[in-house]
This record gives C-alpha cells, structure tokens and sequence, in this order.
C-alpha cells in the first residue's frame, strides 16, 4: 500500500523535510528525493540509546510492542525499535524511550548521555532536529541476583 505525503519546502540546507504521523519523512534534494520511514527514525534512535554505558535494555511500549517483541524474540528478528516511540514533523522529532538502567550507574547521566547521542546520531542520519528526547527509567538491572535467607529473609551479602 502506498503512502501519500505532501513535501513542504525548508529553506535550510537539508532541502524539504515533511511527514505526518505514521508517514515517511521525505528529504527532496535537487538529486532526487529520499524517502525515511519513521520505523527507521526509531532503529536510529533505539540503537543510539543502547550505545549509552548504564542502559541495559530498552522497554517495550504498551501490549502492541510487547507482542511484537515476544513474536520476534522467537522468531529471532530485529527488535531494535522496540522501547522507543518516534513522532516525526516537517524538520523536527520528538523522541520517547523507555529503558531498565544498570544498578548503581548515575540516571542524570544517563539520561543527558542518552539524549545527547540520539540527537547526534539521528541528526547525522536523517538531517531531523530533535525537539525533545523522554527518557522513561521503569526499572534497575543487577549484575548478579540477590541471595535472601530463606529462614530469616535477609540478605546473605
């Protein structure tokens, strides 16, 4: 099925840059046009998120991207846009990620990491300037798993 975009013209040196949700971007250039799907927008920004020391997985959004991960968790197909929710306007993108960070890492960092190398990454990829990057933390990885007494419920460290 094909997609309808209208092309908006920039006056930047990027060329026109237009899409509505779910539409490609569509870069038109005096060579020719090129054409940027937002699930790629998402990869972008899903594998630059897992570039980030502290990040330990990215989180699905909602029952449809869980679904999907668990179909192609046993498929063994790419599930590097999962987590990440990418709306995309006429030169900007907004970002929504949802990541599990490593126990004892510090998030501020983190997150300023992770917003600085999504912009880089994206920007350097499609020509799109982020308008803002969320960071959602929803839970903590441990290295090694917690021993617990059965007896006396303690920690045994």
């Amino acid at each position: 099925m094909a997609t309808q975009t209208t092309v908006v013209k920039d006056s930047g040196s990027n060329g026109a840059i237009s899409a509505r949700k779910d539409d490609p971007v569509i870069l038109d250039s005096q060579g020719g046009r090129t054409i940027v799907m937002e699930s790629v927008v998402a990869k972008i920004a899903g594998l630059a998120v897992r570039e980030v020391p502290g990040v330990h997985n990215l989180v699905p959004y909602g029952a449809g991207q869980a679904i999907t991960s668990f179909a192609r968790n046993i498929r063994g197909s790419d599930m590097r846009e999962l987590g990440v929710h990418v709306e995309v306007g006429t030169i900007e993108a907004a970002v929504d990620v949802r990541i599990v960070a490593e126990y004892g890492a510090c998030i501020p960092d983190i997150a300023t990491s992770i917003r600085e190398n999504v912009t880089a990454r994206v920007g350097e990829m499609t020509g799109l300037r982020l308008k803002e990057i969320n960071i959602e933390v929803v839970d903590l990885y441990f290295d090694e798993p917690e021993r617990v007494s059965v007896a006396t419920g303690r920690d045994l460290k």
